[in-house]
């Protein structure tokens, strides 16, 4: 039995606002990440996105209405977070279970071309260094020439002070917008499992096991050790676009 229209409002809207207490300039980050995809697909006439750790179709829902004439993929492993995405965003894109990274994962996608970008926020952090080459690799296979990967996230600089002071910038950010009053993640997901309409989705997620965030990894790179591994995995040009204390858009361009 599917989530409710309702029920899948209200815990999508409660996610969003949750999120605001950890994505520093949240909103202005998917702003940018929908800029680049604009202009990275500029003459296609429908063109195909990927979208990477999805969740409930935050990301997707906002290239749906900068694109509207755009094919998207959206992927994640959790359940909960897949199901609120079909039932609220379910015309945003086209919803698939996988574990990015996993051996063979792209395989389940069925994509039949080249994608024209490939986006994520606040999900790739979770893979460690090796699996993150790997993934970089499929993605670069997966794009099609003048692709791109863009992915928005807390990018630590390199070990020192500064790593320190950026982090220090984004949380007094959140502070003076009011960010932090939100309830945390921890308070989500127990309201969310507490709910009678949401228990099935939570009795498969516990099978599955843990999902990206829950896991307790947490690898998040400097943005000069992604673009080693991007360059690595294929793409010949690296950059990050936008910065709001740790909060960056990296984006990679395959040639």
């Amino acid at each position: 039995m599917g989530v409710s229209t309702a029920a899948a409002r209200t815990w999508v809207e409660r996610w969003e606002r949750q999120q605001q207490r950890y994505a520093v300039e949240r909103e202005e980050r998917f702003t940018v990440i929908c800029d680049v995809v604009e202009h990275v697909c500029a003459g296609r006439a429908r063109p195909l996105l990927l979208d990477l750790g999805c969740g409930p179709g935050s990301l997707s829902a906002r290239l749906a209405r900068r694109l509207p004439g755009a094919e998207t993929v959206a992927v994640d492993r959790d359940p909960v977070l897949l199901e609120l995405a079909r039932a609220h965003h379910g015309d945003a894109a086209r919803y698939v279970d996988a574990v990015i990274g996993e051996d063979g994962w792209t395989d389940g996608l069925g994509l039949r071309r080249g994608a024209d970008a490939a986006v994520s926020t606040t999900a790739l952090h979770y893979l460690p260094a090796p699996v993150l080459l790997e993934t970089y690799r499929a993605l670069a296979a997966l794009l099609r020439p003048g692709g791109a990967l863009v992915n928005g996230d807390h990018f630590p600089p390199d070990l020192g002070p500064c790593s320190y002071l950026t982090a220090h910038v984004g949380r007094r950010r959140a502070e003076r917008t009011g960010d932090h009053r939100h309830e945390d993640w921890e308070s989500w997901w127990r309201a969310a499992a507490a709910d009678p309409e949401l228990a099935d989705l939570f009795e498969r997620r516990g099978r599955s096991g843990p999902s990206s965030g829950d896991d307790g990894a947490n690898h998040h790179l400097s943005v000069h050790r992604h673009a080693e591994l991007l360059r690595q995995a294929g793409f010949s040009h690296v950059a990050p676009v936008w910065q709001v204390g740790d909060s960056s858009v990296l984006v990679a361009l395959k040639d």
